[in-house]
């Protein structure tokens, strides 16, 4: 059955600085190829403007909006009409688009948590900006890149009707083994968040400074200046998906 789709997601267009937008582009690939009407509304912020690697994505209709009322204004009726509608963790005025999604959808309407130890520790200290407890019953499903006990803890503390696991996932199109030559015995791919740093810090960086003959990589954004790196750590800004290639190890062409 072709249904249609509507996501309120972080960026897809952009994937500086946002993890999201691997996990976007697969997942509307996906569901184009399955054959359905896929909509991705995303807002319109300097931050990602400035850095567009896929400005017009491929696959379903990508829409820009300038605002929530922008928002409401111009897509009040594909969100009454969509079967399912997903609200993405991060969307600027997450809880104001939620609330105005649950009150419009005749369908289905779900929350898709790609940072759900970060949203759950900030509902506990009641400062997630997108996300509030009193939303999460509202939501028919809640979609989570966690698994195990946490979505128990989601249905059993939030209320949520169903916490179910909708992992990150990247398109196959793109992410493929590839025969290359090794730049670095160890890398690290992703942008710089204060709960992860320990343990990149740990379980790499300790290793590095420990074998001073390996070679190491740290690709992302947003790493605090005054950071301290090993001399035998790379340190990339930015890696397109289209870049991302494995560049560790040689493998064999599939």
């Amino acid at each position: 059955m072709r249904m249609k789709v509507v996501i309120l997601g972080l960026s897809i267009t952009s994937s500086w600085g946002n993890g999201h937008a691997t996990t976007y582009r697969g997942l509307v690939r996906g569901l184009v190829r399955r054959g359905h009407d896929v909509w991705f509304l995303e807002r319109d912020v300097p931050w990602y403007a400035a850095n567009r690697d896929l400005p017009n994505p491929p696959h379903g209709r990508t829409e820009l909006y300038a605002s929530l009322d922008d928002l409401t204004e111009r897509f009040t009726t594909h969100v009454r009409e969509a079967d399912l509608v997903m609200v993405g963790s991060y969307v600027p005025q997450g809880v104001e688009a939620g609330a105005w999604v649950q009150r419009t959808a005749r369908g289905v309407t779900a929350f898709y948590d790609i940072d759900t130890p970060v949203t759950l520790a900030r509902l506990a200290r009641g400062a997630c900006e997108y996300l509030r407890p009193e939303l999460v019953p509202g939501y028919q499903l809640y979609l989570s890149f966690t698994g195990g006990p946490t979505l128990e803890r989601i249905e059993r503390e939030l209320g949520s009707p169903a916490a179910r696991p909708l992992y990150c996932s990247c398109d196959p199109a793109l992410h493929v083994p590839a025969t290359c030559e090794p730049r670095w015995e160890l890398g690290y791919l992703g942008t710089y968040s204060e709960d992860r740093q320990p343990v990149l810090e740990r379980l790499m960086l300790d290793a590095a400074r420990t074998w001073p003959e390996g070679r190491f990589a740290v690709a992302g954004p947003q790493y605090p200046e005054g950071l301290r790196w090993p001399a035998n750590v790379t340190r990339v800004e930015h890696r397109r998906p289209r870049s991302t290639r494995p560049s560790t190890t040689p493998s064999a062409t599939p």
